[in-house]
């Protein structure tokens, strides 16, 4: 068990720090495009070029870039060690592309591991 609570920690911290970094970029960018909208650019300007947006911005997508790679190497690892089905894996490793949905995620595979560790009845 000790294994587990190690993987499901690393799991954990990365779950959050992918999920901050992602939530923060994705409320920039919509926020960068509603002002764009309000200055008369069309919809599909928005996406041609950098040159409206801060450098910061750009560093925050590269941030959850490699804070998914790490988010998919313990959520792979945590699969493996609580024996999770492939789809149950995909759908936990594809919540760190979904704004918010890292936090979920992490939410359901705590309330799994908390089942797991309730004694079970003896019958």
């Amino acid at each position: 068990m000790k294994s587990i609570s190690g993987a499901a920690l690393r799991y954990r911290v990365m779950a959050y720090v992918t999920g901050v970094v992602l939530a923060t970029a994705f409320t920039w960018m919509a926020v960068l495009l509603i002002a764009w909208m309000a200055d008369g650019n069309s919809f599909e300007s928005y996406f041609s070029g950098d040159s409206s947006k801060p450098g910061l911005y750009g560093a925050l997508w590269i941030i959850h870039g490699w804070a998914y790679f790490l988010y998919l190497i313990v959520g792979v690892d945590l699969a493996f060690r609580l024996r999770y089905s492939i789809g149950r894996t995909v759908l936990i490793l594809l919540a760190g592309t979904i704004p918010f949905m890292s936090f979920v995620a992490e939410r359901y595979v705590h309330k799994d591991l908390a089942k797991r560790a309730e004694p079970s009845p003896i019958s």
